[in-house]
Parts: C-alpha cells; structure tokens; sequence
C-alpha cells in the first residue's frame, strides 16, 4: 500500500526559506513522475513542481527562480527546498505522484507573514 508523509513546513517571515521532505513506502520514487502540489485556503490543489522518472523538472511560473525539487534515491526522499518565501505560497503542500496520484497524505502546512 502506497504511503505518502510530509514534512519540514511552518511559519516563517517573508523572504524566508524552508525546506520540504516527503517519504513513501510502497514504491521507489525514481520509477515515476512525482510532484509537489499545493492547496491554499479556496482553491484548487495545483501541481509546483514536477520531476521525472529521468530527472527532467518542471515549475510552476509562479515558483520558478525560488523553488528546487529534488530526489535522494538513497533515501528514498523527494525535497522541495523554496527560497524567498512569499506570503502567496502559503498553503498545504502535499506530495503525489503526477500522472496517477495514489491516496493523498496529510500535507504539511507553510504560512508565510509579511
């Protein structure tokens, strides 16, 4: 069974940096196209970031310049380290894989403040 757990969000200031981490059981990330997604408060869950079975990235526009996905194979563990922080990314990040997402996890929360 599939098990998708997010860490590493929280409250931070503006221009701020916080790094994700996602861990799964069930498959290997390496295999598949996984994303970070994002739900702020009234809309819709959007895709942020993307990386590939062979590495190619994608982000969103709104991210692009400040966010870095990344996977460890080692460990098993897809991180989303996001840079100058702004009080529009607040919201759940969740991670999933993007073409056939598997049982969402919990998400962990990122609030941004001016």
């Amino acid at each position: 069974q599939v098990q998708l757990v997010e860490s590493g969000g929280g409250l931070v200031q503006a221009g701020d940096s916080l790094r994700l981490s996602c861990t799964a059981s069930g498959f290997t990330f390496s295999n598949y196209y996984m994303g970070w997604f994002r739900q702020a408060p009234g809309k819709e869950r959007e895709l942020v970031a993307r990386i590939s079975s062979g590495g190619g990235i994608r982000y969103a526009d709104s991210v692009k310049g400040r966010f870095t996905i990344t996977v460890d194979d080692d460990h098993n563990t897809m991180y989303l380290q996001m840079n100058n922080l702004k009080v529009e990314d607040t919201a759940v990040y969740f991670c999933n894989l993007e073409l056939n997402p598997q049982p969402w996890g919990q998400g962990t929360q990122v609030t941004v403040s001016l």
